[in-house]
C-alpha cells in the first residue's frame, strides 16, 4: 500500500511522525484494524458474501492483467535463463540469473532455494499429511462443514481447484511476464542498495495497468486480505468460545455474554497477530514458518484422529501443544528453511499425541462406534469395526481406499495442469499449452467415472 498510496500524501494527516522503516507497519495496522470491525462485527455470512463479491472483482481482474501481458508480449523475448521455461528440475535449481538480474541469485542462496529438490520432497511430504489430515481447522472446515451432504462437501472442495488455478496464475504470470520484460524500469532498490523483490508484485501493478484495472486489482488483492483474514479470526473466535469459555468457564452464558465475548477474543487475538507480524522480516520468512514450523506441529494429531481408534482429546492435546511449542521454539535453535525441520516437529509432534493418548483411558465405544458408521474411516478401527458388527451383521468397512487414491493421484496432477495452463497460454508456448489441454481431458473423462459418478456410494 506503500506504493500505491505514497507516505507524502498521507504524513500531514498523521497527529505524529514515523519513521520511514515503520511506515509500511502503519500501513498494515490501519487496514488490519479495518479487516478486524468488519470481521467481528460482520459474522460468517458476510465473509461468504463478500468472497463472492471479491472473487468476481478479481476475475476481471486477473483476466485484464493477462490481456495485458500477452499484448506487451507480443513480439517480444523474455529475458530468462536456460530452464526457466522447463517445469522440471534437478536436485539444484540451476538458475543463473547472472547480467539478468544480478541479486536474484544471492536472494535464491538466502531463502534457502538452492537445494530446490529437498525443499520440493519437503513440500510434498507435507502437503501428504496435511492432506491426510482432512480440512485444516480454519476457515476451510467451517466452509466443508457447511455443505448438506458429503457429496456436496466433495464437489465444493473440488471446485475450488477449478474455479480459483487458473484465474489466480492468469494474474500470477501475467505480472511475471510484465516484471521481466520491464526490470530495469522498477524501482526495486531497498535500504542499503540491495533489490527488494517483495516490490516487484505491487511495482508491476503501479507501472503497467491502466487507471480502471489498478483499482480493480487493488480492491480484488484487498479484498482476498479481507476474506482470508476474516475467515481465519472468525473461526479463532469459535474455537477459543465455544471449545474453552462455553466448555470450561460460563457454560449457561447468557447470548448477551457470548457476544461480548466473541468481541473481546477477536479483538485480543488481531493484537497478538499484530504483534508477530512486527517481528517478522519478511513475507518468505513468516511463510516458511508457517507451511514448515506450523503445519509440522499440528499435522500428526489431526492425522490420526481419523485412522487411529485409541487416539483421544488427550493425545490431540498433548500432539498440538509439543508441536506448536516446538514449531514456535524452532527460529531461535535452529537455521536453514524452517521446511527442512518439517520431518522432526513431525516426529515431536506424533510423539506427544501417541504418550498423551496411553496416559488416558480410550474414548468411550459408543461414541467410537458412531463415529466409525457416520464417516467409514480407513485406518487401523479392528475393535470398533468388531463392536459394529456385532450389533448390525450389514454394515460393511470403507473398501475404497484403493479407488480414493487412484483418484487423489489423478486429482493432484489435474490440479498441476490447471495451473500451469494459463501460464503456457500467456507465454504462447503452443506445444507445452495443446499437451497440457490433452492430458486435462483424459483426467476429466476418467475422474468422470471414477469420482464424481461414485459420489453417491
Amino acid at each position: 500500500m506503500e506504493i500505491f498510496i505514497p507516505w507524502d500524501l498521507v504524513k500531514g494527516y498523521v497527529p505524529f511522525d514515523v519513521a520511514p522503516k515503520y511506515i509500511p507497519h502503519v500501513y498494515g495496522i490501519t487496514f488490519t484494524l479495518f479487516a478486524m470491525f468488519y470481521s467481528i462485527l460482520g459474522g460468517l455470512h458476510s465473509i461468504v458474501l463478500g468472497d463472492m463479491i471479491k472473487y468476481a472483482i478479481m476475475t476481471v481482474a486477473c483476466i485484464s492483467i493477462a490481456v495485458i501481458a500477452m499484448s506487451h508480449l507480443n513480439g517480444q523475448t523474455l529475458n530468462v535463463p536456460d530452464g526457466w521455461h522447463n517445469p522440471f528440475f534437478g536436485w539444484k535449481l540451476d538458475l543463473d540469473w547472472t547480467g539478468i538480474a544480478e541479486d536474484a541469485n544471492k536472494k535464491i542462496e538466502e531463502d534457502g532455494f538452492s537445494l530446490f529438490s529437498l525443499f520440493f520432497g519437503m513440500m510434498l511430504l507435507k502437503g501428504v499429511f496435511a492432506s491426510l489430515a482432512g480440512p485444516a481447522p480454519n476457515y476451510d472446515m467451517q466452509k466443508v462443514l457447511s455443505t448438506r451432504s458429503p457429496k456436496e462437501a466433495s464437489k465444493m472442495t473440488g471446485f475450488v481447484s477449478i474455479i480459483l488455478l487458473p484465474i489466480r496464475y492468469s494474474m500470477v504470470i501475467g505480472l511475471t511476464v510484465l516484471a521481466l520484460l520491464y526490470y530495469d524500469r522498477l524501482n526495486l532498490k531497498g535500504p542499503g542498495g540491495m533489490t527488494d523483490f517483495e516490490m516487484i508484485l505491487p511495482a508491476a501493478i503501479n507501472t503497467f495497468l491502466p487507471t480502471g484495472v489498478l483499482g480493480l486489482v487493488l480492491t480484488g488483492l484487498l479484498g482476498a486480505f479481507m476474506g482470508t483474514f476474516s475467515g481465519t479470526l472468525n473461526a479463532a473466535q469459535a474455537y477459543i468460545v465455544n471449545d474453552i469459555y462455553l466448555k470450561y468457564y460460563n457454560p449457561n452464558a447468557s447470548t448477551r455474554k457470548i457476544i461480548s465475548m466473541n468481541y473481546i477474543v477477536g479483538v485480543a487475538v488481531v493484537f497478538i497477530g499484530i504483534g508477530l507480524g512486527l517481528m517478522a522480516n519478511n513475507v518468505n520468512d513468516i511463510l516458511q514458518w508457517i507451511v514448515g514450523g506450523l503445519y509440522g506441529g499440528y499435522v500428526a494429531a489431526n492425522c490420526l484422529k481419523w485412522y487411529w481408534w485409541r487416539f483421544n482429546a488427550n493425545g490431540f492435546f498433548w500432539g498440538m501443544a509439543v508441536g506448536i511449542i516446538a514449531a514456535l521454539l524452532m527460529p531461535y535453535f535452529t537455521s536453514g528453511l524452517p521446511l527442512y525441520w518439517w520431518p522432526l516437529l513431525f516426529i515431536l509432534s506424533l510423539t506427544g499425541s501417541i504418550v498423551g493418548t496411553y496416559a488416558t483411558a480410550p474414548t468411550d465405544m459408543k461414541v467410537l462406534k458412531s463415529f466409525y458408521k457416520t464417516v467409514r474411516p480407513w485406518g487401523f478401527w479392528a475393535p470398533v469395526h468388531a463392536e459394529v458388527v456385532a450389533e448390525d451383521p450389514t454394515f460393511l468397512a470403507n473398501k475404497r481406499f484403493k479407488l480414493d487414491m487412484f483418484n487423489a493421484v489423478l486429482g493432484i496432477i489435474a490440479q498441476l495442469c490447471l495451473t500451469i495452463l494459463p501460464m503456457y497460454f500467456i507465454l504462447n508456448m503452443q506445444t507445452p499449452l495443446w499437451i497440457t489441454i490433452a492430458v486435462l481431458a483424459v483426467l476429466v473423462f476418467v475422474l468422470k467415472r471414477t469420482w464424481w459418478n461414485k459420489l453417491e456410494d
